[in-house]
């Protein structure tokens, strides 16, 4: 095994406001470190946290590493893979420093970020939702979506924004869900956007993010590649990194192509970002449901509504602005597409739209032929309507 290298090479001021990087190789299989008891027992309650703070950080930021091979694949058809373009819309690639072949680029993570979490066992991971069609854990959605079939993947394109987040442990992300299992113990998600999340990141800057559990959010899964999972093969995108530019609001519309798919040769779900870069995948055993396929995509924004203050937040979704304002003002997703059963991406037909709260946060589609089949959704949070 060999161990991980740190890049030292220097940044633009620019960059570095948003990102710390090292460099490793491309899969990452760690141990958790564990404190023995008997070393601890009569440590001071403070010593033990910083200690059991600075494992994981240790595992985090220097895991033991090893190479692979790129597994084969098989995209989807129907999709143009014939040029992957380096688009700038990452901070970070502004000064033109990747990681060397063979390493990829991860965000350091830092003592404050662990201790901005309630807990270390919640770092990384978001609040457990019982069922998708409620709200729960403070969890709101306002989504497109379609079930009652076999799906092995999905694609969009989503504009990116900078949505008001007015709680630390609040957030407000917008993605695709591919999921399977049920809405309890066993639900299987792979996720893929872009986020807010003061609490994870320390900052209001959108976020490319993934995310993954294969039991309803209960002990499985994380965040980007704060836990072994998914497995990155590409040294130019750094997941979790600031997205520039951004829209603006009644101004100029930016957007973000995402795809996920289950390659039908070994079965590993593969994510693609901006237009045909291959990030990496997740191995199809980390899942029960999912070896198989989805039963559900879903496309839309979700925020945590804390009620810290006894009424609904002021945390924004989207661009903050209601469906019904459309192009410049509300945020869209463009282009919805599934895989079907054949690894052909075909568009999405007659979604069902489900918005938890609709005075807080609301959704409308349409159809026309540059945008095929799209949604708008969003909203401001509290208001009149939203108490």
């Amino acid at each position: 095994m060999a161990s991980a290298s740190i890049s030292t090479s220097s940044f633009s001021s620019k960059s570095t406001t948003f990102f710390i990087f090292v460099c490793i190789m491309f899969l990452s299989v760690s141990v958790a470190e564990s404190v023995p008891v008997n070393e601890t027992r009569f440590k001071p309650l403070e010593e033990l946290k910083n200690r059991r703070v600075r494992a994981h950080l240790k595992k985090i930021n220097k895991p033991s590493v090893k190479t692979i091979q790129e597994p084969l694949y098989e995209r989807p058809k129907g999709h143009n893979s014939s040029d992957e373009i380096l688009e700038r819309i990452q901070l970070w690639t502004e000064s033109n420093e990747f990681c060397p072949d063979g390493t990829i680029p991860i965000r350091r993570t830092t003592e404050k970020d662990i201790l901005r979490a309630n807990s270390l066992k919640r770092f990384g991971r978001k609040i457990r939702r019982v069922r998708r069609d409620t709200m729960n854990g403070g969890h709101e959605h306002a989504v497109g979506f379609v079930n009652g079939n076999r799906y092995y993947g999905a694609k969009a394109n989503m504009n990116v924004w900078s949505p008001r987040v007015t709680e630390p442990y609040e957030f407000s992300l917008s993605q695709l869900w591919v999921i399977s299992g049920s809405f309890g113990h066993d639900l299987n998600t792979i996720e893929a956007g872009w986020q807010v999340s003061p609490e994870l990141y320390g900052d209001g800057y959108p976020r490319f993010f993934t995310y993954w559990t294969t039991d309803a959010y209960q002990e499985t899964g994380c965040y980007n590649l704060l836990c072994s999972g998914f497995v990155q093969t590409n040294n130019r995108i750094a997941i979790g990194a600031a997205i520039y530019p951004r829209s603006s609001y009644k101004g100029r519309q930016f957007d973000i192509g995402v795809m996920i798919w289950k390659d039908p040769k070994h079965g590993h779900w593969w994510l693609q970002f901006g237009s045909g870069m291959l990030i990496g995948y997740w191995p199809s055993f980390l899942f029960s449901h999912l070896q198989k396929h989805a039963s559900m995509i879903q496309f839309g924004g979700e925020i945590v509504n804390s009620r810290s203050r006894g009424h609904h937040t002021y945390t924004q979704m989207g661009s903050g602005h209601f469906a019904s304002e459309g192009y410049g003002k509300a945020a869209y997703f463009r282009n919805l597409q599934v895989v079907d059963w054949g690894n052909s991406l075909v568009p999405l037909s007659n979604p069902h739209l489900l918005a938890d709260h609709p005075n807080c946060y609301s959704i409308k589609a349409g159809k026309n032929n540059v945008w095929g089949n799209y949604i708008y959704y969003g909203g401001p949070g509290r208001n009149g309507g939203c108490p």
